[in-house]
């Protein structure tokens, strides 16, 4: 079982770094078509933040782990005469385990890319990316909390983005040209923040659906019908979710391409435009 704070910190470092992920792919794509490759984190210009993405993931997954291992335990890890793991603290000790790979990530890439200490190709990035979030996927799919009825249904969806994470960070070490993978990694990675964030209202907020209620750190729907109705709530949250962020990705673009634009893609879109206009013509004509 989580918290409300518990859901509502990841969820905004994903949002974050998802969001951001979105809009630099967007702009790389359209300074320069021909010269895009995608890439794992996203650069915020050349000079002293140009790597603030990766100080956040690198932070921010420290801090949560501290918080995890040090706060939520109290220091209380082992217990009993044989100094055996305290069950009572079970899910926090995983969600640090998840947390450290992340930091690691986070880390490596920024000794990839600040130092010549340990130079790492764009794919291997990927790669490393695609561990951390296995290592979620494994966390949230094997977890020693039992994730059943209403909750279970909540997390079934954030493992299915989980997964759909590392696809996308697999995918970029081998379309390394491919704007639809680059887009589709900040979107998942968004997605994933936003889901936080909705099972944090719903579950531990004041979005709990009518007829199911928190009760002891469960729960508990008085009758099937109640938790059928929140699934229901649960997929529409969803899809609403999903049309957000895709309507984000299209400002992004449009945006990008009329700031930075290439003047190649520029010409691209106004031969498009023209030839667009020129065929409604024709069909009103008829």
């Amino acid at each position: 079982m989580g918290s409300f704070k518990g859901h509502v910190l990841p969820g905004s470092l994903f949002i974050m770094v998802g969001a951001w992920h979105v809009w630099s792919a967007a702009v790389r794509y359209a300074s320069d078509p021909s010269a895009f490759r995608v890439r794992v984190w996203g650069a915020m210009g050349e000079g002293r933040w140009r790597h603030l993405e990766l100080y956040i993931i690198t932070i921010g997954a420290f801090i949560d782990m501290c918080i995890e291992l040090l706060y939520s335990t109290h220091l209380h890890f082992f217990v009993g005469e044989e100094r055996i793991l305290n069950p009572a603290h079970m899910n926090d000790f995983e969600h640090g385990g998840m947390l450290l790979m992340f930091f690691l990530y986070g880390a490596v890439a920024l000794l990839s890319e600040k130092t010549r200490w340990l130079p790492l190709p764009e794919g291997a990035l990927c790669h490393l990316a695609s561990a951390a979030f296995t290592a979620e996927y494994l966390l949230f799919y094997f977890h020693s909390t039992a994730h059943t009825g209403l909750e279970g249904y909540y997390h079934l969806i954030l493992v299915i983005l989980i997964g759909l994470c590392i696809t996308s960070s697999i995918a970029g070490a081998f379309l390394t040209e491919n704007l639809a993978v680059d887009f589709s990694s900040g979107v998942c990675i968004t997605l994933q923040g936003l889901w936080f964030y909705q099972t944090a209202f719903t579950l531990y907020g004041p979005m709990m659906p009518r007829g199911c209620r928190l009760d002891d750190n469960d729960i508990k729907c008085v009758t099937r019908d109640s938790q059928i109705r929140g699934q229901f709530l649960a997929n529409m949250q969803f899809f609403s979710l999903v049309f957000l962020v895709f309507a984000y990705v299209i400002v992004c673009y449009a945006v990008a391409v009329s700031r930075y634009g290439h003047p190649e893609l520029r010409r691209f879109q106004e031969e498009n435009v023209g030839q667009s206009g020129n065929d409604a013509a024709v069909i009103v004509g008829r």
